[in-house]
Formats: structure tokens, sequence, C-alpha cells
């Protein structure tokens, strides 16, 4: 039985068998008091080992980090945060921890330390509390879409396409990387690679979703997506994870509704079920709020704010409006802002959080962007400027969520890729869909770790991720 189960259990003085790791052991009057996780939750239960009933050479092995199962009496507990505790029979231990070299004592310790010993940090309250909330979420994504009619589509890890025509992708290669084939121009010769074609770690799954769509009408993806982005940023990834469902027959207006009503039902099951771990980081992060001056803390606890984000309606404005508030606010007219705003500006992260964070004070629906800031496949408007794009943006963190109603227009879809420079030859598969059978279409994508950081409260998106690759850094 799980620690999670166990204390639960009423203190029948039933005998039980606990597994687990120990967070802390002390001593007092020959009595030893030994805290363990099994990771179930983030509540110790407490093992009481009395005085001989244990030889002193195993309890000297029992030490933090070590792992151990504990047989013993369930009774009630004596000490306060449980109702249950372990009168121990007997310890077998599974292995030990050097208490000399094993890096997790029981103290503080930062969060730069801990992403250096990223293979042991899931034992610490904090990084365990973050894992379960981002399973829990991971589950509720799934169960969320499953209920509303949609089918989970696998899309390629491996692609010949780039989706965001950013260029800014890992190539996948089984050519020698010294002297390589090359073609009479002297260029590396692709038609000898595995693939026979340039191929690289995909940045998107939705083009091949939009297939999916023109189907089965509803899918989604959920699945690892790169991006060869030299950003050190505390948002930013090498890999991530991405949630991309598209849908046919759906224009703008059912994008936003369904992307507003995704992210809130996903709050809402955080709440209702990691309600132990959104407290414990709630606390670690009114902890850390207390090192701020004053103006720079946040009005709202971690669960006040996921309560106001799941209870309020988005507030949805175009593009252009956005600019014109920016205009006029205080930091614009200060020079406030570092980067300057004008019609035609790929807003930044600066720019979202004052819409979201000062301005409206509730997540925002951005839509209508100029067409040169976004990708080819979003639909044209009648004014020949904007796209039907949406952004949805989340305080603390900026866009969480970028979608649009496609392109489903065959010569206007055509003419877009030549625009941007995109080879016809290299996506005909997408723009045959808009030849045969299209329809009116939409999706968004949500970046799940930036979902898990807005959840969780934590600042760097490397915490909320268990293997972080960033640049310069593939560890573990």
């Amino acid at each position: 039985m799980q620690i999670k189960e166990l204390l639960l259990q009423s203190p029948s003085q039933q005998t039980v068998t606990v597994k687990g790791w120990v967070r802390t052991k002390r001593v007092s009057s020959s009595v030893a008091f030994i805290a363990m996780n099994d990771g179930s939750t983030i509540h110790n239960i407490q093992a009481v080992v009395s005085d001989g009933v244990v030889s002193e050479e195993t309890l000297k092995l029992v030490t933090t980090g070590s792992c151990i199962a504990v047989t013993g009496i369930l009774i009630p507990s004596q000490g306060q945060g449980q109702s249950v505790e372990v009168q121990v029979i007997s310890i077998q231990i599974y292995g030990t921890a050097d208490p000399e070299k094993y890096p997790l004592q029981p103290k503080k310790h930062s969060l730069e330390f801990l992403r250096e010993i990223a293979h042991l940090r899931p034992r610490t309250n904090t990084f365990s509390a973050i894992l379960r909330i981002r399973h829990a979420l991971a589950f509720a994504i799934h169960q969320y879409f499953n209920d509303h009619g949609f089918f989970y589509l696998h899309t390629p890890i491996i692609t010949g396409s780039d989706a965001e025509g950013a260029g800014e992708m890992f190539r996948v290669t089984t050519l020698p990387a010294i002297n390589p084939p090359l073609t009479q121009e002297g260029k590396i010769d692709y038609k000898e690679d595995f693939f026979g074609k340039e191929t690289n770690l995909t940045v998107s799954g939705q083009l091949e979703g939009e297939l999916g769509a023109m189907a089965l009408s509803k899918i989604y993806t959920f699945g690892p997506t790169f991006r060869a982005e030299n950003s050190n940023t505390t948002r930013h990834l090498a890999e991530f994870w991405m949630v991309e469902p598209e849908m046919a027959f759906f224009e703008l207006t059912d994008n936003m509704n369904l992307a507003e009503d995704f992210t809130k039902s996903l709050i809402r099951y955080a709440l209702e079920n990691c309600a132990d771990d959104i407290a414990f980081l709630e606390k670690r992060l009114l902890e850390e709020e207390k090192m701020k001056k004053k103006e720079e803390q946040s009005e709202m606890t971690l669960s006040e704010k996921l309560r106001f984000v799941s209870e309020n309606t988005f507030e949805r404005l175009t593009y252009t409006e956005a600019i014109d508030i920016l205009l006029q606010s205080k930091p614009h007219k200060q020079g406030k802002f570092n980067y300057p705003v004008e019609w035609g500006i790929d807003l930044q992260s600066e720019h979202e959080r004052y819409l979201v964070e000062k301005h409206f004070k509730k997540p925002v629906i951005l839509t209508h962007y100029p067409k040169e800031i976004k990708a080819f496949y979003m639909k044209l408007e009648d004014d020949g400027k904007t796209v039907r794009a949406m952004d949805v943006l989340f305080p603390g963190i900026g866009e969480i969520i970028g979608g649009s109603q496609r392109e489903d227009d065959y010569q206007k879809l055509l003419q877009r890729t030549k625009d941007v420079g995109i080879e016809e030859d290299s996506i005909w598969w997408y723009l045959q869909t808009r030849q045969f059978g299209s329809a009116p279409h939409a999706g968004f994508g949500l970046g799940f770790e930036r979902l898990v950081l807005f959840v969780t409260g934590m600042s760097n998106i490397r915490d909320v991720i268990p293997f972080p690759r960033t640049p310069k850094s593939a560890e573990f």
C-alpha cells in the first residue's frame, strides 16, 4: 500500500509494510523517528522505532536518502500533521546513502543547484509536487479531449517540413560527420541519407494534425517538439511538449471558445486533484515573495490566481486594439518598455504581460495579427493585411497558446507559401488537402511546460520538466 493510501487509513492496529526513501531520522530518548516518503504524496509517514527493536547496525544505515522497507503496526500518531504512524517491528535496507556524499540533506537547496542533480531532484518536496501536478495535467488533457469527441493522433517526430518556417530545427542524419557525400555543387548530398532527403526533428505536429482533422473532424496531438533556438531565457527549452488540437468546421470564434474552456478545465482539474501539492508550492512561493520588493510582490496567492483564471471570462480584443492600448500606456509614454510599440511589431513578453497583468488583470485572447508576423497557413482576412490568428496570454507567462483559423483556400495558401519562400514540392501533401474536399478548420498549440509553469507558480521553465534540454546542456 502506498503512503498516500496509508495516511487515509484508520489506526486499526493492522500490520503494514511501507516502502520508500528516508527523508529524515532523529533519535530522542533511545526512540528513532523516521520520516519516509514514496513519492505518492507530498506528506511523509512517520515510522517509530523503539529501543532494541532493530539492531544498532541496521539503524545506523537508515540515513537521509536511503531506501528501506518498514513492517509494523499502524497506530494513532502522537505527533502533529498526520493521524497515523507505524510502530516498527522490522526494517529491511534496500539501498544505503552515504550521508557524507548524498547531496540532498535536510536543508534548503537552491533551484540552480538542483538542476545540476536532476537525477535526484524528484526526491525533493518541490520537484515531487511539480511532477505529480505535471502528471495530473497530462491526464486531464487526454480526458478532456476524449470527453469532447477528439481522437488522439500520433504525428511524426522526424519530419521533412518546417511548420513554423523558422528554420531553427535539429537535423536528423545518418551521413558521416567527416567527408559526407557531396553533390556536384559541393553541397551535402542528402539523397544519400537514410530518408533520401534532408530531415529534422519536428517543431510542431500541426500540419500533419490538420490532415487528420480533414478525415476525423476533431483530433489532437500531444508529444515532444524541438527547436534549435539559442535562447537561455526562463521561458524557453530546446525540447518541450506541445498539445495541438485541430478541428474541422471550426472558425476563429469556435477556436477561442475551445481554448478558453480547455485551459479553464485543466486548471480546475489541478485545483480539485492536486490540492496538497498546490498548497505546498503556494507556501513555498509565499516565502519567495517575502524576499521581493513590495511593488514586485504578487497580489494573489497561487491558488487564488488559479481560481481567478478558471472562474473569469478571458478578455478578447484585436491586435490593433492592443497596440492602441500599449501606445496610450504609461510604460510606453515614459519610455519604460525595452522594445518599441508600433503597429506591425511582434509583441514582446513585456507587452503581453502589461495587457494581462496591468491593464485587464485577467487572461487575454488577442486576434487578427498582421500577416507578416504570423505563419503562412493562417487564414487571410478580407483586408489583406491581417490573419485570423489568436494568442492566449496568461499572467506571469505571456503567450501560453497560439492558434488560428487555417487557410482553406488553395490559391491563397499557395500564394502565401510563395510569399514566404516555402517550396511547393516540400509540402505538396498539405496543399493537396485544399484541393480535395477542403473545409473551414482551426486549431491551436498549447505549450505544456508553460501550463505547468503557471499551475505550479514556478519561475523557470527548466524546473517543470524532468530533464531540461537547453543550449550547451543535454545532461542526464
